[in-house]
């Protein structure tokens, strides 16, 4: 879906114009070209000052889904504990910068016992002021007792782990799922006595079915995003193989690659080089 190029065709007087260097996203983007519906250009951004293209798109829509994501929780106050699961993904990534450095809440990232150490030290480079790991016993209770033995605020899942987080919220706290990515297929099946006793609230964000439904809010995400971006609030997460992802061919490696969770941020396919004009 993800993507960054070159605009090599727009209908005139478009304001990205041919030449305009672009990322966004849109169906069939492992391609050298993709083609944009003008009624769906609204979703195209200029790559930002600075950054390459694969830094565009290793932020792709990430942002703007996690940045509505919070939205869609309520209100995050400075200060306020809050929980990122899946902290090292292409969602949580973004998430945590976010709640950090725009919100000013105290982050802590939720991950997984690979390459523990070195996601850690990136987490906490992103904001995090702790990192658990989910494979650890009674890992809910380390997230309670680093929040000041109440719990949490407010999380965000992007992995499917809902009554864990419900454990890790404090009372009238609230679980913004944003995704299963964690549950291979397996979706979830709450008990809804978790969500009386702690009076949390559990909601769910589609940035996808919002843009649907409501392309203004959709609209309006995505430059308050744009806004950080600007300030300088988003540092783009590309993941570094041990051998770059280059071509079609490299499709199945880096897909291998996320699926044995050796990935953290996005991984990011170079299917032309920027030097060969990679086009929109």
């Amino acid at each position: 879906m993800d993507f960054a190029g070159e605009v090599v065709h727009a209908p005139a007087g478009h304001a990205l114009a041919p030449g305009t260097r672009v990322y966004g996203s849109a169906p069939g983007a492992f391609a050298e070209w993709v083609a944009v519906p003008v009624g769906a250009a609204a979703g195209l951004r200029r790559v930002p000052r600075g950054w390459s293209a694969a830094e565009a798109c290793a932020v792709g829509a990430s942002g703007a889904v996690s940045l509505g994501t919070w939205r869609r929780g309520g209100t995050v106050r400075k200060g306020e504990w809050v929980l990122v699961t899946g902290a090292t993904g292409g969602l949580g990534v973004y998430a945590v910068q976010i709640a950090a450095r725009y919100y000013g809440a105290r982050v802590i990232g939720l991950v997984g016992p690979q390459g523990a150490a070195e996601k850690e030290e990136l987490l906490m480079a992103s904001g995090c002021e702790a990192v658990v790991r989910y494979d650890l016993p009674h890992w809910e209770d380390s997230v309670r007792e680093i929040a000041g033995g109440e719990g949490v605020h407010m999380v965000y899942d992007g992995v499917g782990m809902v009554e864990s987080c419900l454990k890790c919220c404090r009372y009238g706290g609230m679980v913004v799922i944003v995704g299963f990515a964690g549950r291979d297929g397996d979706i979830e099946k709450i008990r809804a006595n978790r969500i009386l006793l702690k009076s949390a609230g559990v909601t769910g964000f589609r940035f996808g079915e919002t843009a649907r439904r409501d392309p203004g809010k959709a609209r309006q995400i995505l430059l308050e995003f744009d806004g950080l971006v600007n300030q300088g609030m988003i540092t783009p997460i590309v993941y570094k193989p041990e051998k770059e992802y280059r071509g079609v061919e490299d499709i199945p490696r880096a897909l291998l690659d996320l699926q044995a969770k050796k990935v953290w941020g996005r991984s990011v396919i170079t299917i032309a080089d920027e030097s060969d004009r990679s086009r929109l």
